[in-house]
C-alpha cells in the first residue's frame, strides 16, 4: 500500500480537486490509500461556528450558512447534475450538524469543538470520493472514525493502536483505491475525536504503520520541505534529503510541513516519507528516511507567533529548586499549556508556552500565589537548527531578544 495525505489547500476549490484526479493519474493509484483534510479553510470557519453557538447564538445560522455555501460552489463547479446523488449526501452532513445544535447538552467546549470540525473532513472526502468514480476513478470511501480509536481527550486525542490496527485490517480493501478522512477518529462512546490541528499528516501515518506501507506521500503547495517557512523568511530553500531523526527534531520545534507525531510510527517500521508538490507531481520533492541526517546541511529557521513567556521567581529569594519545579509543570499540565522553551536559574525559572486551551489567567492565579510573576504575551519563538553566526544575526536584528538558549545544534530565542 502507498499512504497519499492531500491537505486543505490542495482541496480548496474545484480545481483543486480535478488536479488532485490529475495527480493519481500522473503517479498512479493503484493499492493506494488517501488521506485527506477539510478543503480550504474549512476547519477555520467551522470554528467561528462553534465561537458563535457558545457565544453569539443570533450569528450562529450565518456563519455555517458560509460554510455551506463554500461547499456548494465547489459541488456546482464539479457536477453538472443538479441531481447527482452527491447534493444529497452533503446536505444530509450539515443537517446532522444542525441537528447537534439543536440537542446538544454538553457545556463542554472540547467535546463541541471535536464533534463540530470533523464534518470539514466528512464532506470534503465524500465530495472528492464522488467526483472521483464520476470520472472513472473508482474508489471505496472510509470513515476513519470506524478505524482510528482513540481516548476522550478531545482535540488532542491519543489512539490505542491495538484497537485501530485490528480496525483497520478488518475495515480496508487493499486491492482498491480507498479515501478517508484526516484528524478523525472515535473515543469508546463513538463520540468523534481530532488528532490535534493539522493531524491529517498523522493520520497518514497510522495507516501507514497498521498496514505496514510501502511509502507515505504528503502533498503539499511547496516543492518538498524547505529550510524556512516562505511566509515568514526569504530565500527558503529546499531540502532533498532528511533523517527521521532530523525531521523529528525539526517537527518537535514547529516546523509546519510535518505533524510532530507523524514520524514516530513510520520511524519504527522505517517507512519513507515523501513531501513533493501536488503543483508538480513529477519533482522529487524531499525524502525523509533513515540515513544522512540533512542535505544540504544548512541552517533551519522555525517560528511560532502569539507564544507566552512567563517568568518565575521566588518570592523571598530562595532557590528554585526540583520541588518547585514539579510544582510548576503539574500546572502546566492541568492547565494544558504546551511547553516550548525551558529555562532556569539558581532563583528564576522561565517558560515559552501555547495557550491553546485558553487557560492562560487561572494558571497565572495559581503561579501568583507562590511565585513573583512577569508575563509576556504575543511573543515569537524562533528556533534555528545547525546555526552559525549570520543565521543568529538575522534573527536578532531589530528585535527585543527576551531568551535566548543555545545548544551544540540548536538555538531558540524568544524575541518581543
Amino acid at each position: 500500500m502507498k499512504i497519499f495525505k492531500f491537505g486543505g489547500a490542495s482541496v480548496k476549490s474545484a480545481n483543486g480537486v480535478k488536479n488532485l484526479a490529475a495527480v493519481l493519474n500522473t503517479t498512479g493509484f493503484k493499492n493506494t490509500l488517501i488521506v485527506i483534510s477539510a478543503m480550504g479553510k474549512t476547519t477555520n470557519a467551522l470554528e467561528t461556528v462553534i465561537f458563535n453557538y457558545f457565544n453569539n447564538k443570533t450569528e450562529l445560522q450565518s456563519s455555517l450558512q458560509e460554510v455551506i455555501k463554500y461547499h456548494n460552489d465547489i459541488l456546482f463547479d464539479l457536477f453538472e447534475n443538479e441531481n447527482h446523488l452527491i447534493f444529497k449526501k452533503t446536505k444530509a452532513f450539515f443537517d446532522e450538524l444542525n441537528n447537534f445544535f439543536k440537542t446538544n447538552k454538553s457545556p463542554n467546549y472540547n467535546f463541541v469543538y471535536d464533534q463540530v470540525v470533523g464534518f470539514g473532513e466528512l464532506v470534503s472526502t465524500t465530495i472528492i470520493s464522488d467526483y472521483l468514480n464520476s470520472i472513472g476513478i473508482k474508489n471505496q470511501w472510509i470513515d476513519s472514525r470506524e478505524c482510528i480509536k482513540t481516548d476522550s481527550y478531545y482535540r488532542r486525542a491519543n489512539v490505542n493502536w491495538k484497537e485501530t490496527q485490528t480496525n483497520i485490517s478488518k475495515t480496508l480493501n487493499t486491492s482498491v483505491l480507498n479515501i478517508t478522512q484526516g484528524f478523525l477518529g472515535s473515543d469508546s462512546n463513538y463520540f468523534t475525536t481530532t488528532l490535534g490541528r493539522e493531524g491529517s499528516d498523522y493520520t497518514a501515518a497510522i495507516f501507514a504503520y497498521c498496514l505496514n506501507a510501502e511509502s507515505v506521500t504528503i502533498w503539499k503547495d511547496v516543492p518538498g520541505v524547505l529550510n524556512a517557512d516562505p511566509r515568514y523568511f526569504e530565500n527558503a530553500q529546499l531540502l532533498h534529503k532528511i533523517s527521521y531523526r532530523e525531521a523529528i527534531e525539526l517537527a518537535f520545534y514547529g516546523a509546519s510541513v510535518i505533524h510532530p507525531k507523524t514520524l514516530q510510527p513510520i520511524q519504527h517500521k522505517e517507512i519513507p516519507l515523501h513531501v513533493k508538490s501536488f503543483l508538480n507531481p513529477q519533482d522529487s520533492g524531499t525524502t525523509v528516511t533513515k540515513g544522512i541526517a540533512i542535505e544540504p546541511k544548512i541552517p533551519c529557521f522555525i517560528v511560532k507567533k502569539n507564544q507566552i513567556l512567563i517568568s518565575l521567581s521566588s518570592l523571598d529569594f530562595s532557590y528554585i529548586v526540583e520541588e518547585n519545579i514539579s510544582e510548576i509543570f503539574k500546572l502546566l499540565h492541568t492547565y494544558k499549556m504546551k511547553v516550548h522553551v525551558i529555562q532556569n536559574s539558581a532563583i528564576s525559572f522561565s517558560v515559552c508556552i501555547d495557550n491553546i486551551y485558553n487557560n492562560l489567567d487561572a494558571l497565572l492565579q495559581q503561579l501568583k500565589a507562590k511565585f513573583s510573576v512577569n508575563c509576556h504575551e504575543n511573543v515569537s519563538l524562533y528556533t534555528i537548527r545547525h546555526y552559525n553566526e549570520s543565521a543568529l544575526n538575522k534573527i536578532e536584528q531589530g528585535k527585543t531578544v527576551l531568551l535566548k538558549q543555545l545548544t551544540q545544534e540548536t538555538v531558540q530565542i524568544v524575541t518581543k
